[in-house]
């Protein structure tokens, strides 16, 4: 399946003008077995994305030292130790409290972990994630408070649609808050990620501007 989302990611790019080299792909590994991460790491795969740190740090044993990780996931408190000597990226910070933990965390381990801001793009109850409108307030937060932070962007995760053409408004308001603070917060160098886009929705996510799409279901079913 591999083959076939790098066709589509590329035929995505090239609908927009962009380069298929700008959109990052994360493998989604959560609920993965060691030996199928594996194997999409021998074609070619770097980057994969975990929800819970307890199975983030057991396959993380048994699999290459060169693999980036990317937490995606609910974030508590206190696993926040356990990540932060090793996380490539953490795209799931929706409050100050989990920031000024993760900052902390980075600075004992001496390194400076990038994070995206998790917005709840669609609005569903049962969603982690910020409100649009507080989305500014936590990025300045954590500009001026996390010295170890790199506020990198944004996350979201669109609502499920048959049609995944439905998810575009959603996309593209993601886009457009991340386009607004940086117009009105140039100074945030590094703010430019939309980590947007999902199995059934990735193409249109890409044409909306997605910089990272996190594919599991679409790359590892049926690729046994």
């Amino acid at each position: 399946m591999l083959a076939e989302i790098e066709a589509k990611m590329e035929a995505s790019c090239a609908r927009t003008g962009r380069m298929r080299s700008e959109v990052l792909l994360v493998a989604v590994s959560k609920s993965q077995h060691v030996k199928a991460i594996a194997k999409m790491y021998e074609r070619g795969l770097r980057d994969f994305g975990e929800n819970r740190v307890q199975e983030l740090l057991r396959k993380r044993e048994s699999l290459p030292g060169n693999i980036r990780w990317h937490f995606i996931g609910n974030l508590q408190s206190n696993k926040v130790k356990y990540l932060a000597p090793f996380v490539h990226s953490v795209h799931s910070v929706n409050s100050q409290a989990i920031a000024l933990e993760l900052s902390k965390r980075a600075k004992e381990a001496k390194r400076t972990i990038p994070i995206l801001i998790e917005v709840n793009m669609s609005y569903e109850a049962q969603k982690q994630g910020m409100d649009p409108g507080k989305v500014e307030d936590l990025v300045l937060f954590i500009a001026q408070n996390c010295p170890d932070l790199s506020v990198s962007g944004l996350m979201g995760m669109a609502s499920f649609e048959e049609n995944p053409e439905n998810t575009r408004p959603q996309f593209r308001k993601l886009r457009e808050l991340r386009d607004k603070i940086r117009e009105r917060h140039p100074e945030l160098k590094s703010f430019k990620e939309l980590s947007m886009g999902m199995s059934n929705d990735f193409e249109v996510a890409i044409e909306e501007g997605a910089t990272i799409v996190r594919i599991g279901s679409a790359l590892f079913e049926g690729d046994h």
